[in-house]
């Protein structure tokens, strides 16, 4: 009985949490927030849904889903920051939203909109 009230909350979190990016993803205005959206609500759902379904496994067939989580873990902020950087490159990046540049300012280029009226 525990084990199902566990994997039940585990699987409703994990929906949730699902659901909340999906809605991020909808909602916000640019790349880096719709990122946002889409790597951490999403990671943490993935593996609350994992997690909900290996309580009900038999051990050895848990592992394999804690390996996908495992995956999930280590590639989604990978994945999220090369699409990031290919946005910025290719321009499609509201500068206007940023508070600070980091990589304007590494290249020489103005840091943000606020610090290139202070430089005047």
């Amino acid at each position: 009985m525990a084990r199902q009230v566990i994997s039940a909350v585990l699987l409703l979190t994990g929906a949730l949490f699902c659901l909340l990016g999906a809605w991020g993803l909808l909602r916000f205005p640019d790349v880096p927030s719709r990122l946002q959206a889409a790597t951490k609500p999403q990671t943490v759902g993935l593996v609350s849904i994992l997690l909900g379904s290996a309580v009900q496994l038999a051990p050895r067939h848990a592992a394999g889903l804690l390996l996908v989580a495992l995956l999930q873990l280590v590639t989604a902020p990978v994945i999220a920051q090369r699409v990031g950087r290919a946005a910025y490159r290719t321009g499609r990046f509201r500068h206007d939203l940023l508070v600070v540049d980091e990589l304007a300012r590494r290249r020489g280029g103005v840091a943000s909109p606020g610090q290139a009226a202070d430089r005047r």
